[in-house]
């Protein structure tokens, strides 16, 4: 089996940013593996909070063997981006071989169209507004916050778009006493859920202040590993491939996490639709739908996914699986 792995770059339509920081284009590694007949395909998007590079996990990839299974994979990588693009891309090459789908081979129905959020950056409250009132037609909005000053911003984007469902991602920029302040706001404002509001290892307070909407766990939950630590701190759990490492280990976390009483968000960095595309299929029935990276983009893959009012709908065979 050969291996190949390329650096990507794809423009965003607008700055896009967070309480970490803003970025003008989306930098991805695309993998490729082949056999004599057929080519698979994955894509990661390395993440520095998670020690992640271009570099390091373009090494992490080109280091495998070339002998590579999937099963044999979840061993020799550790749950991060690297495992996620090599993992996508052998389902990828399985589905191309066996000439079927991959949701076929997983014995699950077809994926159906899923309304997915659509993120407002992080900005003003007068730019946040206005980008909320030319989005006000999405039924989903999810909104970038993490500072002090958060309460403008939201009541401006609740302006902005008087009946869309709301939900936001403070990416850890909260303390404990910022967010008791903010969460009666946040319901009075009809928002449905807050993501990561505090830092991952910093979250102990979310079991003893009350928790009067859902607290999804983003940055405190990467595989099936992290499920003992959320314990009475969270409601729901944001799987995103780049953490669990690929779809092999996401569809074991959404099964875990769901036995053990958690809802479950699937995210997705900000990438094209080849990122997207197995996470289409991972969330089918959850509670909310994240996959609005092809969104943010000026420029996307070709065959790339369909958005229109029902939704995302699933890759196709072009594309990926």
């Amino acid at each position: 089996m050969d291996i190949q792995v390329t650096r990507d770059v794809f423009q965003l339509a607008q700055v896009f940013t967070i309480s970490r920081g803003s970025r003008t284009q989306a930098e991805v590694l695309t993998v490729r593996v082949a056999d004599s007949d057929h080519v698979g395909m994955g894509e990661c998007v390395p993440y520095a909070r998670y020690g992640e590079s271009l570099d390091s996990v373009t090494a992490e990839i080109l280091g495998l063997p070339a002998d590579l299974t999937r099963q044999a994979l979840q061993d020799l990588l550790p749950a991060g981006a690297a495992r996620n693009a090599v993992d996508c891309a052998l389902w990828d090459l399985e589905a191309k071989q066996a000439g079927k789908r991959v949701w076929d081979m997983l014995g699950v129905p077809a994926p159906k169209p899923e309304i997915t959020a659509y993120t407002l950056s992080l900005d003003t409250p007068e730019k946040m507004q206005e980008q909320a009132a030319l989005n006000a037609h999405r039924p989903l909005l999810k909104i970038k916050l993490g500072t002090p000053d958060d309460m403008a911003r939201l009541e401006a984007v609740r302006r902005g778009a008087p009946a869309s469902r709301i939900i936001v991602d403070a990416n850890e920029g909260w303390t404990a006493e910022v967010y008791a302040e903010l969460a009666p706001h946040l319901l009075r404002l009809g928002v449905q859920m807050v993501e990561q509001p505090l830092p991952a290892g910093e979250d102990d307070m979310l079991s003893e202040i009350a928790r009067p909407l859902p607290v999804c766990a983003d940055e405190a939950c990467h595989d099936r590993t992290s499920l003992p630590k959320l314990k009475g701190k969270y409601d729901m759990v944001n799987i995103k491939l780049d953490k669990t490492g690929g779809l092999t280990e996401a569809l074991l976390l959404k099964q875990d996490a769901i036995a053990q009483g958690y809802d479950v968000m699937v995210g997705c960095m900000v990438g094209s639709s080849l990122a997207m595309a197995p996470a289409v299929l991972l969330a089918q029935g959850v509670a909310f739908t994240d996959l609005d990276g092809p969104l943010l983009l000026a420029e996307d893959r070709d065959e790339p996914l369909i958005f229109d009012e029902a939704g995302v709908h699933a890759p196709t065979a072009g594309l990926w699986g």
